[in-house]
């Protein structure tokens, strides 16, 4: 006897219009549009499971659809790939991952400029493996860290700052950055080509491509404190933009990386881009980014049952890994707050 087939929350064929349309949009406001792309590349599992319906392969379809629009960038951080440890969930050192998702869009027939090896400071892992893409036709950059960044302005603009950056020639109005989790330089990648455009006349700006936090959402909606559990190891903590309400008295949901990265996008702006940029018309952090998540909800109490089920999956993951020595304890106080914060019995 076959098995039911579980119950649909999603509805992802208005999900993908609505954030297709409103990628599209931003694109419209600039001569050419970084897009940060965070987050799984190729099979987005936590949001099939929180938003049954959910098509996980999203991401790499919607590049696809706009393939002939858009130039990837893909960044993985020098310091990271020294390590040589695996990355998250998928068991590859960085190098092998970014070869994999680099070959896959190939395959895809979207166009991969590179990879850019972000934080360089003459890593021999990083130089070797230059030499390994270049063998198989591929480019890589580099992006310089830069002392004092991002808060002593005068050198992160001066001769050893953003001048000293490669600048990579890009010809599509759509520039997806994307790259392996958080601190990969994806922001500081857009920000330093934003720079180099200037430079050369090109009216760029930058915006993020987001699915979670879903920022119209109640901050206690299991959805949201979901996606804090899938960070809890990270720390990441959700969060009402405070700019947000100010500007507009809309409540809205972002996170604490986002918050932080509103405030570094405003002040490096604020020192080169002309007043005309659409960017400075952010008011918030959840302005920057392009999230039509919500859309795509049907049925709530579905969604909301899924995203209960994912909270004590994580639950159980962490306490596992907690267990096993992989993880801190800390990991588990915030899963247990968690927990009781999604009122599961």
């Amino acid at each position: 006897m076959p098995l039911n087939k579980p119950q649909a929350g999603f509805d992802n064929a208005k999900y993908f219009q609505t954030q297709t349309a409103a990628i599209l949009e931003r694109v419209g406001k600039f001569s050419k549009l970084y897009l940060e792309l965070g987050g799984k590349l190729l099979f987005d599992g936590h949001a099939t499971r929180v938003l049954p319906g959910f098509d996980g392969e999203n991401k790499i379809k919607l590049l696809r659809r706009l393939r002939r629009k858009v130039e990837v960038l893909y960044c993985i951080n020098a310091r990271e790939l020294e390590k040589g440890n695996t990355w998250s969930d998928t068991g590859l050192t960085l190098d092998k991952l970014a070869l994999k998702e680099t070959t896959e869009l190939k395959k895809k027939g979207i166009k991969v400029l590179g990879i850019v090896v972000c934080r360089f400071s003459g890593q021999k892992k990083a130089l070797a493996f230059k030499q390994k893409v270049e063998r198989v036709g591929g480019k890589v950059f580099f992006t310089k860290e830069i002392s004092g960044y991002p808060y002593e302005l005068k050198k992160v603009f001066g001769a050893r700052g953003f001048e000293a950056q490669e600048w990579i020639e890009t010809t599509r109005p759509i520039i997806v950055v994307t790259g392996a989790g958080a601190g990969s330089g994806k922001m500081f990648l857009c920000m330093s080509q934003i720079y180099g455009d200037y430079k050369h006349s090109i009216n760029s700006g930058y915006a993020k491509w987001e699915t979670f936090p879903i920022w119209n959402l109640p901050l206690e909606h299991p959805v949201n404190i979901a996606y804090e559990a899938a960070t809890a190891d990270l720390g990441d903590e959700n969060m009402y933009d405070a700019e947000h309400y100010k500007a507009y008295g809309i409540k809205a949901v972002n996170y604490n990386r986002d918050v932080e990265n509103f405030d570094l996008l405003k002040m490096i702006i604020g020192q080169f881009v002309p007043a005309n940029n659409y960017m400075h018309q952010y008011k918030s952090p959840t302005d920057m980014g392009i999230n039509m998540a919500k859309k795509g909800i049907a049925n709530d109490a579905v969604v909301r049952e899924a995203a209960h089920r994912e909270i004590m999956r994580r639950y159980h993951f962490f306490n596992e890994r907690v267990e096993k020595g992989e993880a801190d304890k800390e990991t588990m106080k915030r899963m247990e707050k968690l927990v009781k914060k999604a009122e599961i019995k």
